[in-house]
């Protein structure tokens, strides 16, 4: 988290700059002497303890006798030190700016007076101060100027080199070994990464690491693995902690989680935390892995305490959850977040916003057979992805087989370039691509051209003997007809801000037509079984039952069944039942309430003539506003605000908009509702930067085998925009393993 400077008329920050910045002192009489010399009325109300938590000033406000450094890395004040240098006129040359910083209306003479007469009266007052603790512990020094020894300051000087190959090593995703062949020995011989980092810098000069490790044998480690998977965990610790203190401060956020993710010691579920951050700017950030084991209920319970034990995150604070998962995972995450809710009602269970609300419901269906067809679509889209001429090889087919309607299979080339599972008509575009999909992976298989290697033709006969089986093609038929009810709703939550609202309205006449599927299911099940017979006719596959199912069926007493009727009992049915009870589940009372007081939004209560009533949806977040009392009268004057607006203001049309507008600071329930629904996983991201930690997990997946992967490098590779205090770092080493200062 990036340090601002607290002084008026100064925008500086620990990012853009190499200052030292320094907080406010506990002292309460040294804290109110630097607050009244910063001139800011505000700061008056806080006390020392919240100053020095939340507030800094940069070297730039402090006489450079007042710094003093204790080695090359560390700037720190003396005990006296008073900031005395500030800017207090800049702002009145623009009488149109608006600061948030505001500076008290003193004269120049009033403020030279003040200045001198405070800073001769802080340092008698600290200069007695100190000689009296002197006097009663001779031996207690000061916790900013830490008195080290020789023997001390090399420790922290030789952690540090090393605390720099480790950041180095995990924002480049190098891994932890590598292979390496001897001069004299053909055999491949494991390296270690850190190990020849150290030799690079030993060799490029740095002259300490060379004396500490001048002694060391040519075949000896540096620095042994167990202090190596230290340096690690302090490192990883530290990047989730500066990310966990920013939530904190933001108070409300939301848990989000991946697809499993296998590293060497097993599967492991990705979390994300999605907050507000104090600039009111939406994030979504990676935290951590957390192992997967055991059953639900555990599950839930271990996820639990570690929110509350290892973040020190209250779960009373959550007000949403998403499980982006497939399969079997799926149905547990379900488990999972039900029994969650049943304990905190407001952690609201919601669809991912990164993920198609139909190919949610999809991979949420614990059916085999639907699970297969998932699983083969994203097969199949990594396929293509792998090489161009794949992709030149599935346009050939589709031209082919689309030489009667170009555009229509123009259209369809266009569709195969995008990720398929981000579709929202991935089943509508499969349903038509499953011929020349067919097609060219019998091309590719066959390779008569021997165009092909081993790894790509066996991946094309595998997806081929899926795709004509008919059981597939069914499936597919069936998951494209049930889930057309839902594309549109789903399409308006993914969209604009005024989209979501009226698809939040739009709900009910959904599972109206879902209902009328359910009550009329013989008409729909046999149009939607004849569209799949004549598909499979023409692309040749036998219709019949499921070898799986006539396995089962000669154990028992043998029944005559027809296709039709096994697909209606054991598919359709069972797809339209979950479908409704899902939409039921994810999309609660709780969790509409809150997607209809998106009419908060100014653009969206000028869509609606500024005839909204918030307040009959407002009680599901009441106690978690500030001013609760006084919350219809506020919603009545924010209203007023923008319907008497001026011509040439323009109205926000997103949160993002509403939050970073200056006035909305005026109306802090308002305010508080919009951080909270902005935090909702259900509603999408409103910057790149929210979606850069998802992002980021995909690439170091993509591009790290499993067996090179380290769950410690990936929080480092994963969060390299955390700006990285090395020295902080060093002395939480020490103060967890202090045996290492002994040694």
């Amino acid at each position: 988290m990036p340090n601002f400077c607290a002084a008026p008329n100064c925008t500086r920050k620990s990012t853009q700059s190499d200052l030292a910045f320094f907080r406010f002192p506990r002292d309460p009489e040294r804290c109110r002497l630097w607050v009244e010399n910063c001139r800011r009325a505000d700061l008056e109300e806080k006390t020392p303890d919240q100053l020095n938590k939340h507030y800094r000033l940069c070297a730039k406000h402090f006489e450079p006798a007042m710094i003093c450094k204790t080695s090359p890395y560390r700037t720190v004040l003396r005990d006296t030190a008073i900031p005395t240098i500030f800017d207090l006129t800049s702002h009145l040359s623009n009488p149109h700016s608006r600061h948030r910083k505001r500076i008290k209306v003193l004269t120049d003479e009033e403020v030279r007076k003040i200045k001198e007469r405070r800073l001769e009266s802080s340092i008698e007052q600290l200069l007695a101060k100190k000689d009296k603790n002197d006097s009663q512990d001779g031996m207690e020094t000061n916790d900013d100027v830490p008195q080290l020894t020789p023997h001390q300051r090399e420790l922290r000087e030789f952690l540090r080199s090393l605390f720099e190959v480790i950041v180095l090593i995990g924002k480049q995703s190098f891994p932890l070994s590598f292979h390496s062949k001897d001069d004299q020995d053909s055999h491949p011989v494991i390296m270690s990464t850190f190990q020849a980092l150290l030799e690079n810098r030993i060799n490029a000069g740095d002259e300490f690491l060379r004396g500490k490790f001048e002694a060391t044998a040519v075949n000896e480690e540096y620095w042994p693995s167990t202090q190596q998977r230290r340096l690690l965990e302090v490192c990883e610790r530290y990047v989730r902690e500066e990310l966990l203190q920013e939530i904190r401060e933001s108070r409300f956020f939301s848990l989000v989680t991946g697809e499993l993710v296998e590293f060497s010691e097993g599967q492991h579920i990705p979390v994300f935390l999605r907050f507000v951050d104090q600039t009111n700017t939406l994030r979504e950030e990676f935290i951590e892995f957390l192992s997967f084991e055991g059953e639900e209920l555990s599950t839930a319970d271990k996820l639990e305490s570690h929110v509350a034990k290892q973040w020190g995150l209250s779960m009373e604070h959550c007000r949403g959850q998403a499980h982006a998962v497939s399969g079997v995972l799926g149905s547990r995450m379900k488990a999972i977040a039900t029994q969650l809710m049943e304990k905190y009602p407001m952690a609201i269970n919601t669809p991912c916003s990164t993920c198609a609300l139909n190919v949610h419901l999809a991979n949420s269906i614990p059916l085999t057979g639907v699970q297969v067809v998932m699983s083969v679509l994203k097969k199949a889209d990594s396929f293509f992805k792998a090489s161009p001429l794949l992709q030149v090889e599935l346009d050939s087919a589709i031209s082919i087989l689309f030489q009667d309607n170009v555009e229509k299979g123009n259209e369809l080339k266009e569709s195969c370039r995008a990720t398929w599972m981000d579709l929202h008509n991935v089943f509508e575009m499969a349903v038509d691509l499953l011929e020349p999909l067919l097609l060219c992976m019998d091309s590719v298989h066959d390779n008569e051209d021997l165009k092909w290697n081993d790894e790509i033709t066996s991946n094309a006969y595998t997806i081929s003997e899926a795709l004509a089986d008919f059981e597939f093609v069914v499936t597919l038929v069936v998951l494209k007809n049930a889930l057309s009810f839902t594309r549109a709703f789903g399409k308006n939550l993914q969209g604009e801000t005024l989209d979501v609202f009226f698809a939040a309205s739009s709900l009910t006449a959904v599972l109206h037509s879902l209902h009328e599927v359910i009550d009329n299911i013989e008409v729909y099940h046999e149009f939607w079984f004849e569209e799949a017979v004549n598909l499979a006719t023409t692309m040749e596959i036998p219709v019949k039952v499921p070898r799986l199912f006539l396995r089962k069926q000669q154990a028992m007493e043998p029944v005559e069944i027809q296709a039709e009727s096994f697909f209606k009992e054991y598919l359709t049915l069972p797809v339209m039942d979950y479908i409704i009870q899902e939409v039921k589940d994810i999309f609660s009372e709780n969790h509409l309430k809150a997607l209809k007081c998106l009419s908060l939004v100014p653009a969206v209560m000028g869509q609606m003539k500024f005839n909204t009533s918030e307040e009959a949806h407002a009680d599901v977040f009441r106690s978690d506003l500030p001013q609760p009392d006084t919350l219809p009268a506020e919603l009545h004057c924010w209203r007023i605000k923008w319907k008497h607006r001026g011509k040439e203001v323009s109205l926000p049309c997103t949160i993002d908009e509403t939050l970073h507008h200056s006035d909305v600071k005026f109306f802090p329930n308002v305010n508080a509702f919009l951080k909270i629904l902005a935090s909702l996983p259900v509603l999408k991201l409103g910057s790149d930067q929210g979606e850069t930690g998802q992002k980021r997990l995909q690439a170091y997946l993509l591009d790290t085998p499993v067996t090179h992967r380290s769950k410690n490098l990936a929080v480092l590779n994963i969060n390299y925009h955390i700006k990285m205090d090395l020295a902080e770092m060093v002395e939480c080493y020490i103060k967890s393993y202090p045996e290492d200062e002994i040694d």
